[in-house]
């Protein structure tokens, strides 16, 4: 028999309910769930669960991510979702998350950039010990970026506040909830098609983690590429979010 891929880990996910949207489809959103969840196991599985991080002050925080959704994906469907950390960089390492059906073919993709932070807050080196663990090759690519122009004056913004059931175990709005966020403003402007069509691709930079109770700013508009654009701020200004919503495969770092 052979041994399993330390590199690699897997785990089959079950469609919930709660976790599909009024078509009867996964949500961007709870794909990205998977991914961290998937992730948390495969850390778990090397020696790095959440006492070995917090023994020691530290904290994976998402800096980029994207998602593709590549053909629908109803409730009740099983999925065998497989991720592998792609590669690293000084204080930042990219996942990659392939999700397959029954038969086999490849549905969704995530791909996540996180940046590894002290008990200061502040990026700190990845110690050597992940990449012997996990087999991580240093990344030949760069940190993902989302380049938004800028909104035409007929841009919809939308005000609201962070609630208390979107903050995660670390008591941060959980990066998933940012994608439900941009899909929310994208309905409200009347994008029914763009949030619902397969197949689709969600990206999103964070550029600052929005605070329990926040007042936050959205501004969405489409743009010429069908696609949709959206930019998040708090009360005082500060940009929290990049991202956009495209028609599109599986984008870069395949």
């Amino acid at each position: 028999m052979t041994a399993p891929d330390p590199s690699t880990c897997s785990v089959e996910f079950r469609v919930r309910f709660d976790e599909a949207g009024p078509d009867g489809l996964l949500r961007t959103s709870s794909l990205l769930r998977y991914a961290q969840d998937l992730a948390s196991v495969h850390s778990a599985e090397r020696g790095f669960d959440r006492s070995w991080y917090a023994e020691r002050g530290l904290a994976w925080l998402a800096r980029t991510a994207s998602a593709a959704i590549l053909a629908p994906i109803a409730h009740g469907s099983s999925l065998a979702g497989t991720t592998r950390v792609v590669g690293e960089r000084r204080v930042w390492a990219r996942r990659r998350t392939d999700f397959h059906d029954r038969i086999g073919r490849l549905v969704a993709r995530t791909h996540v950039d996180w940046v590894l932070l002290d008990a200061r807050g502040a990026p700190t080196r990845i110690p050597l010990e992940f990449a012997l663990a996990f087999g991580t090759p240093r990344a030949t690519f760069p940190l993902g970026r989302v380049e938004l122009g800028s909104p035409p004056a007929e841009a919809r913004t939308i005000v609201f506040a962070v609630r208390p059931q979107e903050l995660d175990p670390m008591d941060h709005v959980n990066n998933a909830v940012y994608v439900d966020w941009l899909e929310e403003a994208i309905l409200y402007d009347g994008g029914t098609t763009a949030v619902r069509r397969t197949p689709r691709l969600a990206r999103l930079e964070y550029a600052r983690s929005a605070e329990p109770a926040a007042a936050l700013s959205a501004t969405v508009w489409p743009d010429e590429g069908d696609g949709w654009s959206y930019r998040l701020a708090d009360e005082t200004g500060n940009e929290l979010l990049r991202a956009r919503l495209e028609r599109t495969g599986l984008g870069s770092a395949d």
